[in-house]
């Protein structure tokens, strides 16, 4: 037992790919080893995700557990067990597992309990977890964190403007992103839009088609990539198809060298009807990559309009297309604000200044508790 180490356990419900999975991973392998001893619960076992293949090859500690569909009353007694073992002086949940980890927590006298909140409050989670939450921030000693600003915001408007919510931004290993930018060789003449995320109605890919199709009327070598899964992909498809774009728009699925295709794409676009703070801006800004943003969520703490970016308002096609148009048809105009962009992740962004704003916060909490024992 490594009792000289503060122990920290992130409990999430799985490692599918997202962001707030990818960001535990990033973070688990970002703590500072002599001062921490860190592991991460999934409540689902092993997919075999990308994810999980990474923790594998890092030799990250994770504890797989076996919850099945649906609600699953195992997991408090899986749960207490894992906690009466690990002995964490800080357990930190994520998405919705608080309705699973809040009783074993309690009945543990877990010394510091921490939940980061990963969208605007109103959208995080489902009815009953918006009580739950309520309960755990309020009177359960549950401390929230929010990604951005607009996030800690909505968790003070949802559960209380009395809470206390300390705001650290997410990060990515912004060094995988900008070298990739450095050696690129393209061997197109396609000006390549790129959207990195799930087929979730919140990121409106339906929209994005549209304002694409608008676009490529005036620029017609334009292409648009579209990473990732989801369960609205197949009405994407079909979108595209019904506007005759199946030439222009490529469906390339979940991937592993998302900093590759960066890195041959000209344009990052994010067409979401809202968001907390996304990964998927960060890695494009590291790699230099102009953005185009609708202007929800954390998305102004994020790009400066006209200097990293274009910020367009949300649910607006002829915006996005005149976003699309302005930078695809001036590189000069590319290359300024992709160089800031790639600036701004490093300075602002990098996962080591996540890493140790969550250091502190744990330091701080676990200190504070011993000293009001």
């Amino acid at each position: 037992m490594e009792r000289n180490k503060y122990r920290i356990l992130h409990v999430i419900p799985n490692f599918f790919p997202g962001g707030a999975e990818r960001l535990v991973v990033e973070l688990m392998s970002a703590f500072d080893k002599t001062a921490f001893k860190v592991a991460a619960v999934s409540l689902y076992p092993r997919s075999g995700t990308i994810l999980d293949r990474e923790i594998y090859e890092r030799g990250l500690e994770v504890f797989y557990l076996n919850k099945r569909l649906g609600f699953d009353i195992r997991m408090f007694k899986q749960l207490y067990d894992l906690f009466y073992s690990f002995k964490p002086d800080v357990v930190h949940t994520h998405l919705s597992v608080l309705r699973y980890a809040l009783p074993p927590m309690l009945q543990c006298k877990i010394p510091v309990r921490v939940h980061t909140v990963h969208s605007i409050a109103r959208n995080e989670i489902d009815r009953l977890g918006r009580i739950i939450h309520k309960y755990a921030f309020r009177f359960a000693g549950v401390v929230p964190v929010g990604i951005s600003r607009e996030v800690a915001e909505t968790i003070k408007m949802i559960y209380g403007q009395e809470i206390q919510v300390p705001v650290v931004y997410n990060g990515v290993l912004t060094t995988k992103y900008f070298m990739k930018e450095k050696v690129k060789e393209r061997k197109e003449s396609n000006t390549t839009l790129i959207h990195v995320g799930s087929f979730k109605p919140a990121k409106n890919h339906r929209l994005l088609i549209d304002a694409f199709g608008l676009a490529i009327k005036e620029c017609p070598d334009l292409r648009l990539w579209l990473v990732g899964d989801g369960p609205v992909l197949n009405d994407v498809r079909d979108h595209v198809k019904r506007k005759g774009l199946s030439d222009y728009v490529s469906f390339l699925g979940t991937r592993d060298d998302v900093p590759d295709l960066l890195a041959a794409s000209d344009i990052f676009v994010l067409s979401s009807d809202w968001e907390g703070m996304p990964l998927a801006v960060i890695e494009a800004m590291a790699a230099g990559k102009p953005i185009i943003v609708t202007c929800v969520g954390a998305i102004p703490e994020m790009v400066k309009d006209g200097v990293e970016g274009l910020i367009v308002p949300p649910r607006n096609k002829e915006a996005i297309a005149n976003a699309i148009l302005r930078l695809a048809l001036d590189p000069r105009l590319r290359e300024q604000m992709g160089r800031a962009a790639s600036r701004k992740a490093r300075e602002a962004f990098d996962i080591s200044r996540t890493a140790k704003a969550y250091e502190m916060l744990y330091v701080n909490l676990v200190e504070k508790k011993i000293k009001d024992i």
